[in-house]
């Protein structure tokens, strides 16, 4: 059985649980994927399946693409992405397998992946929260930049990782360790406790976290 989902995120909006509390939760639409593909040890090197994500028509894809899905007697799909797997569950896969959001269940925590929201070229003040400079006189221009960054004689350079003003956003996030809040299978939601990387209508990957065991002492 996949132990992930492809989706994409619908918005966020406020439920109300039981004992009356509001509850912040992301609107995910999760599935149906179609398992595509299946990568193995024995001719891959590793162990994977492939699965696709949203229905689109043939003409929209170029030759390479669309004979993958030829190839497996399925339908043309907007998004492909491989997900790692023991080689025991990707032998349980079949090529044509439906995946959808019955794999969770509410209270399970998951692995959110998806592309951040993309802000452009920012300052240090706003990309990090830098403090900037006084706002006295004699300042001028100098009020958000990030000041001197030479270094003396030893070392002689500009450490690697040094904040500085660059691209800002648009970047592969993963959030961890979210509470799925509610499954709706008629529709194919998920009701996600919290904010999910990127914008609305972004692909995002849903994966269940995993359970890491203390070490024995």
């Amino acid at each position: 059985m996949s132990t992930a989902i492809l989706g994409k995120k619908l918005g966020m909006m406020q439920v109300f649980s039981d004992r009356g509390n509001c509850v912040s939760v992301t609107l995910v639409e999760a599935g149906p994927c179609v398992v595509v593909q299946k990568r193995t040890p024995a001719k891959h090197k590793y162990s994977a399946i492939q699965i696709g994500f949203e229905q689109i028509p043939g003409r929209k894809l170029n030759k390479p693409r669309l004979g993958v899905f030829e190839r497996a007697d399925l339908s043309p799909m907007r998004y492909l992405r491989e997900i790692r797997m023991i080689p025991e569950d990707v032998d349980a896969c079949k090529i044509g397998d439906n995946i959808t959001v019955s794999i969770f269940a509410p209270g399970e925590k998951v692995d959110i992946a998806g592309t951040s929201k993309g802000k452009g070229f920012q300052g240090v003040v706003k990309r990090y929260h830098m403090k900037g400079n006084s706002q006295t006189h004699g300042t001028h221009e100098h009020r958000r930049h990030a000041g001197s960054i030479g270094m003396r004689e030893q070392p002689g350079r500009v450490f690697k990782g040094k904040k500085l003003p660059g691209q800002m956003g648009n970047k592969h996030v993963t959030t961890q360790n979210l509470t799925v809040y509610k499954v709706d299978e008629e529709k194919n939601l998920l009701y996600i406790d919290g904010p999910v990387p990127g914008a609305d209508g972004g692909l995002v990957t849903i994966k269940k976290a995993v359970k890491l065991t203390p070490a024995k002492k």
